[in-house]
Formats: C-alpha cells, sequence, structure tokens
C-alpha cells in the first residue's frame, strides 16, 4: 500500500511543481512530513541536507531518499526502501518529462507570442513564492535547534545577509563565498 501512495503523491509533486527542485522541496515536506507521518522533521532536515551535497537534481534527490526512506521506516526489508527510491525518482520525473516532449516544440513555434511570455511571467514568480516557501519551512527547530532566536539563528541570518550583499553588490565569486561562509562558521562555532 506504501508503494502506490508514494507512486501518486511524487506524480502529484512532480505535475504541480514549477520551476525546478528547489520549488518541491515544501510540497515534499508537506506531503512526507505532515500528512503521510512517513519521517520525522529532523529526518527531512537530514534528508534535505544530503539532497544538496549529492550531485544531480535536488528534488529528484529529495525525491529518491524521501521515497527510501518512507519505506524503510515503514518496516519494509532494504531491497524494498531502494524500491522505494526508484519509484519516488519516477514518479517525481514522469509528468514533467511527458509534458516537456509534448510541449516544447509547441513553446519554441510560440515563443515570440505576447501571452505565452506574459503566463511564463507568472508562472516565474510563482516559482520564488514556492522557493521561499520553501526558505521558510526550513526555519525551523529541527534546521537550527531552537525554538526563537538564539545565537544559532542570528549567526546563520547575518552570514546570509553578508554574502546575499557581497554577490548582489560587488558579484563576488560564489567559491568565494562558500569558502568565508564555511569560515565563519568554523570561528562563530568552533573547530
Amino acid at each position: 500500500m506504501i508503494f502506490v501512495e508514494l507512486f501518486f503523491t511524487f506524480l502529484i509533486i512532480g505535475a504541480f511543481t514549477f520551476g525546478g527542485g528547489y520549488s518541491m522541496v515544501a510540497l515534499i515536506q508537506d506531503e512526507v512530513v505532515l500528512k503521510h507521518g512517513w519521517m520525522t522533521g529532523q529526518e527531512f532536515a537530514d534528508l534535505l541536507a544530503v539532497s544538496q551535497m549529492t550531485p544531480g537534481p535536488i528534488g529528484i534527490n529529495t525525491a529518491t531518499y524521501a521515497g527510501y526512506t518512507a519505506v524503510a521506516n515503514s518496516g519494509l526489508p532494504t531491497i524494498a526502501a531502494v524500491g522505494g527510491a526508484l519509484l519516488a525518482s519516477v514518479a517525481v520525473i514522469l509528468i514533467p518529462v511527458a509534458l516537456l516532449l509534448l510541449l516544447s516544440g509547441w513553446l519554441k513555434r510560440h515563443s515570440n507570442d505576447r501571452r505565452v511570455a506574459q503566463v511564463l511571467k507568472v508562472v516565474r514568480l510563482s516559482v520564488v513564492g514556492l522557493i521561499a516557501a520553501a526558505a521558510l519551512g526550513l526555519m525551523n527547530s529541527e534546521c537550527f535547534g531552537f525554538v526563537g532566536l538564539n545565537r544559532h539563528f542570528v549567526t546563520s541570518a547575518i552570514i546570509f545577509c553578508a554574502v546575499f550583499w557581497m554577490e548582489y553588490r560587488y558579484k563576488t565569486n560564489p567559491l568565494l563565498l562558500f569558502a568565508g561562509a564555511g569560515l565563519a562558521g568554523l570561528v562563530v562555532y568552533g573547530f
């Protein structure tokens, strides 16, 4: 039964998510943590961290790990959990790939149409909202280890603002920003 639920859950997530993997994160979290209870918020935060470090699109990585964890947490053997990972991965890309194949020629022919451009503009704006929802959904005690403001949250917010400002104002190399943020974290949180 979990395989059917897993398939349709990720099929729907893939069908209604536009803008890439980060816009999927809030929907995946809502489904696997809140609605189905397949994993805890802490497990999802850990899963998301691993998904970001793993090469490949974050949406598919998150779906893969969520499928594995959901089946493993249901008490089924490891081989079934691997099947859950594959099932979730295929389900999350099935409808987008089909739509891409069906609509790519039409979009290419009508790319200069004003109405098509307006629809795509609205889609881009909604993607920003989905990514913001994912970011706000991850501002919880599982990710920051607290409830309310404390030193860790304030430090993380300062590092975020500094990185944002350096990128926005000075167009700093992302690798330098990444290294600087990591160094700041080591200094603040200790080696």
